[in-house]
């Protein structure tokens, strides 16, 4: 737990800072509002007042000042709400942004770490939770002391025995605080844990759902899904059964604020009384609901301050923001040919492992081809996530024209890299969009050449729409040798100069692996490539290899080494 509590002292004291300007607004206006809510019950009690003791002339103008004051109240709380919506807003936009920018420039290497579930709800659940946050606990939790106490400064002032009920009534709150605090932070980060192993177990069984059925398990697994919903439902129903409870403390103190007032105010409340008495009694009176309105709105938003805090926990298990300090050089552009150089590279996943490959060398000039060869697990995969900067090497360095890939903008290395691996990835709409989706802007001139050189367009006339037949996600609709040319023409468009293919032809027959082949040959042609594979046929492409196994790479041209 002392983890948890210092990940999320250290995410809120940033985030404070980050927002600082949109909580400063929203505290001004509240306490503007609360001014004003003073005057009002003094306007009141005045009114009041001289209705009691039939002094009617003096009514007209206390009316008057009520009315207005109410008008302003209103205005206040409006742009106090505007204030808090949009410091809400602003706070998500940008949490989102930074830990959009994390995944990407973690690559696929994060869902070695994290499950995409676990990612997906963190963007579409939590960030969107923290809205909250922003806009309800983080002015509230800056004002309610402020506001409780200067309501119960101005009740002491005007009336001392009532101000003193008031502050050991008050004092209780606290108290109340920390009890059901802790049990609603407690309580809503388990509600947390298991809508995200909900959600996590309902993504992997939606994917397997072939599985599922052909191995006998539907109802096994729909079993196991009610379950998980059961104990959502019933961690729910705890973090509101502990919000209610704490809410009717909040009123117990209130009314008893009341009670003792009003006991101790009887004289002070007698039409014989003094105007001035009887007014600061009835300002009293009126004033107990102003000074526990703050402590209710910070209980109403303590559901926000957990959801901040499960997200806090969250983004923590991210892989850490790029801090290093990039060079303004800038990659050549896509129309350029780039040549790409590995420098005593080596690497481990982890201090204490055996390196995947030490002291690794190579250099592969514009119109070359590599073939990555080795058994699975030799680091041929790892290899590649190296060259696309999705990973860091521990020592040495990978260079595109002479530039450290680490001091490249991923920008400009996603503009110089295309990837194409042994499944694409293909998204649930049209074929032209898949295509597309590597340069929107590109025209139909530019789409027609990759169409004809990926070979797409043979077997267009076999789909009822054509290029705008619609696929599912993961190419849903299209064999294997299909789905791989729609990624090659992909490539074409994108037209990069240098390109990475990781087993494109695993799991197709030998005719369309052949096909598959000749695009990709094509595809080479003036760029810089390293194609993994475990083919004769694609092997056959290169008289350049390196073979990796053992921590070990060595380098073969033309047959010898």
């Amino acid at each position: 737990m002392r983890g948890d509590k210092s990940i999320t002292k250290r995410w809120t004291r940033a985030q404070g800072k980050a927002n600082r300007v949109q909580t400063a607004a929203c505290t001004g206006l509240g306490v503007l509002a609360t001014f004003v809510a003073i005057g009002q019950g003094w306007a009141l009690a005045s009114t009041i007042t001289a209705v009691l003791t039939q002094t009617y002339s003096k009514a007209g103008p206390w009316i008057g000042v009520y009315l207005a004051l109410a008008v302003s109240r209103t205005v206040l709380a409006f742009l106090q709400d505007i204030a808090a919506i949009r410091a809400g807003a602003s706070a998500r936009r940008r949490i989102l942004g930074e830990v959009l920018q994390r995944v990407i420039n973690s690559g696929p290497g994060i869902l070695r770490t994290q499950h995409s579930a676990t990612i997906a709800g963190l963007i579409v659940d939590r960030i969107q939770a923290l809205d909250g946050y922003f806009a309800r606990w983080v002015p509230a939790s800056a004002l309610w002391l402020i506001l409780q106490w200067l309501v119960v400064l101005c009740v002491y002032v005007k009336n001392h025995q009532a101000g003193l009920i008031l502050a050991l009534c008050c004092l209780s709150l606290p108290v109340f605080q920390a009890v059901f605090g802790i049990a609603t932070g407690i309580e809503s980060r388990r509600q947390f844990i298991a809508m995200t192993r909900l959600q996590t177990r309902f993504l992997d069984r939606v994917k397997g759902i072939a599985t599922i059925v052909l191995s006998g398990a539907t109802e096994r697994e729909a079993q196991a899904l009610a379950q998980g919903a059961e104990e959502l439902r019933g961690r729910t129903m705890r973090v509101l059964r502990i919000a209610f409870i704490a809410s009717a403390t909040t009123d117990i103190a209130l009314v008893a604020a009341l009670v003792l007032i009003v006991v101790t105010q009887a004289h002070s409340l007698s039409l014989n009384a003094p105007s001035s008495t009887l007014t600061s009694a009835l300002f009293a009176i009126l004033m107990v609901p102003e000074a526990f309105a703050p402590f209710r709105v910070l209980s109403a938003a303590y559901q926000d301050q957990a959801h901040a805090t499960a997200a806090a926990e969250a983004m923590h298990k991210l892989p850490d923001a790029e801090t290093t300090q990039r060079t303004q050089k800038q990659l050549l552009s896509s129309d350029q040919r780039c040549l790409l150089t590995v420098d005593n590279v080596s690497f481990a996943w982890a201090d204490g492992l055996k390196p995947v490959f030490q002291d690794l060398s190579f250099s592969l000039r514009p119109g070359e081809m590599l073939i990555l060869e080795g058994e699975s697990g030799a680091g041929k995969s790892t290899l590649l996530e190296l060259l696309l900067g999705f990973i860091a090497p521990q020592s040495g360095r990978v260079l595109i024209n002479g530039i450290d890939l680490q001091n490249l903008a991923p920008r400009d290395v996603s503009n110089a890299i295309t990837w194409i691996g042994q499944k694409p990835v293909l998204f649930a709409g049209t074929i032209r969009d898949n295509i597309m989706f590597a340069r929107p802007d590109a025209s139909e001139e530019d789409l027609n050449n990759a169409l004809n050189l990926s070979a797409v367009e043979q077997y267009l006339p076999t789909l009822p729409k054509g290029l705008d037949t619609q696929i599912g996600e993961g190419g849903h609709g299209l064999s294997g040798g299909q789905a791989q040319r729609v990624a090659i023409a992909r490539a074409y468009l994108k037209n990069a100069p240098i390109l990475l293919l990781d087993e494109p032809t695993a799991h197709l027959d030998p005719a369309t692996e052949l096909d598959i082949l000749e695009s990709l040959k094509r595809l080479s042609s003036n760029r810089t490539v390293i194609m993994s594979t475990h083919s004769k046929q694609g092997k056959d492409l290169s008289n350049k290899h390196l073979l990796l196994g053992n921590g070990q790479a060595q380098l073969i041209q033309d047959g010898k080494a």
